[in-house]
């Protein structure tokens, strides 16, 4: 055996589950097909500005406890997310918007009534045709289509009402710095503790069966006696322009099953450095304070700004429908329409011309890697993540935020807390192992 463990991937599930190995004697090997470790986490210098951009996860979804423990244990602060909330309406007019209520969602408590789950779509469509609750409704879907970058039509209703009522978007707020130093401190434990980080090492098939798994990395093939599969689930579905990537057997009907209970959302992100934070002072100084900007109509539902931390960045965000529309669509047009977009809304299209230093990118969709931004729970997925989350043959091991059965489903947080547990599950197994191998003899 090459290693006790082989973990597929890189990102805050595969290096928290070989780290947690690796410190209790456990033989890891990492094979991450990127030049660099963090996954969906991924960060850019742009313009003058010197914190780094996040082109990938951003926030930090309530308590996070695993996302904490490592912050803390790196001395590194976050800062929770505040400050005004505007919206544009059709006209384009702004007027200043209590964003608790914007983000409550109430209606989504009516899903209970519902004797089976239906799309998001089919959910709210009853209501936006009620003029009492059509804002509310609009609000909704406002909300699925940008923070949950999921598509009305796909998404289940019931499985967005559980995710509310779990607590986990109770408070926002974001690592200081970027998430960079807390994976650069990450990969510095994970070598410490000897793990084995291989990058530019592309998986292309798992063998697996009672006497262990089989790793196709060309050229190579290595054995260990389990692996921990923290591959996105684009790249599991096999969807067209992923990396290659199978099972030698097929995975079981249960796990296909599965994964045909989830979808990857779509989102795209731009980052526009600014010479000064020029939105601060026009207007008298009305969006001094501003967080959020969000939008009815255009490419991006919304910008916002780094609030409480000042600085001189905008990022606009685009999920769900309005992202897919953005499918092929090259980097150098998603900026131009950021910059556009922000300073027209703000009645400043020259000055945001003149004041902007560059903008940065990346498409996920498009990313061979992770075709898509984050996991959602489709119509009638019920408990697909925690069907995906389960072990095979005490072989296979599943971790990634699409295997998070805590409401932590699309987070950094419920990567991290699913490779704890995926490393759990693993250390368990090769313990029984040796056991019955040690009373064998």
């Amino acid at each position: 055996m090459d290693a006790d463990v082989v973990v597929i991937g890189a990102g805050a599930a595969g290096l928290s589950a070989a780290l947690w190995l690796a410190e209790r004697s456990a033989r890891v090997i990492v094979l991450e097909g990127r030049d660099r470790v963090g996954g969906r986490v991924l960060w850019q210098t742009v313009g003058s500005v010197d914190t780094p951009a996040e082109l990938g996860a951003e926030y930090i979804h309530g308590a996070a406890p695993e996302t904490a423990s490592y912050m803390r244990a790196a001395h590194l602060e976050r800062v929770e997310v505040e400050g005004d909330s505007w919206a544009a309406d059709a006209s384009g007019a702004l007027r200043q918007i209590d964003d608790a209520d914007f983000l409550s969602n109430d209606i989504f408590q009516r899903v209970r009534s519902l004797p089976q789950d239906e799309s998001v779509h089919a959910f709210l469509a009853r209501f936006e045709s009620d003029p009492a609750t059509r804002d509310a409704a609009h609000r909704a879907r406002a909300f699925v289509e940008g923070f949950e970058a999921a598509d009305p039509a796909l998404a289940s209703a019931r499985a967005i009402a559980e995710e509310l009522r779990s607590g986990v978007d109770s408070t926002t707020s974001r690592p200081v710095g970027s998430y960079a130093p807390l994976f650069a401190y990450l990969h510095e434990r994970c070598v410490a503790a000897g793990v084995d980080l291989r990058l530019h090492a592309t998986v292309e098939r798992v063998h697996w069966g009672d006497g262990g798994v089989r790793i196709d990395v060309p050229p190579a093939t290595l054995r260990a006696r389990c692996a921990i599969v923290t591959v996105p689930v684009g790249v599991l579905q096999q969807r067209p322009g992923a990396v290659p990537f199978s099972f030698a057997p097929p995975l079981p009907a249960e796990k296909q099953a599965a994964l045909r209970g989830l979808e990857m959302g779509h989102a795209a992100r731009v980052t526009l450095a600014f010479r000064t934070p020029f939105w601060e002072t026009i207007a008298g100084g009305r969006y001094r304070d501003a967080a959020f900007f969000r939008r009815e109509g255009g490419t991006y539902n919304a910008f916002w700004a780094q609030m409480p931390l000042r600085d001189r960045t905008i990022v606009a965000w685009a999920g769900g429908p309005r992202a897919s529309a953005l499918a092929g669509v090259p980097a150098s047009e998603r900026i131009e329409r950021a910059l556009e977009e922000f300073g027209t809304m703000l009645g400043e299209r020259d000055l945001a011309r003149r004041e902007c230093e560059g903008g940065v990118t990346h498409d996920w969709s498009a990313d061979p890697f992770a075709r898509g931004a984050y996991s959602y729970v489709t119509t009638g997925g019920g408990d697909a993540r925690a069907a995906l989350a389960a072990p095979v043959g005490n072989v296979l091991f599943f971790a990634g935020e699409a295997t998070a059965t805590d409401g932590q489903g699309g987070t950094v947080s419920g990567g991290f807390g699913s490779g704890l547990r995926a490393a759990r599950e693993a250390a368990h197994a090769l313990e029984t192992g040796a056991a019955a191998l040690r009373k064998a003899h």
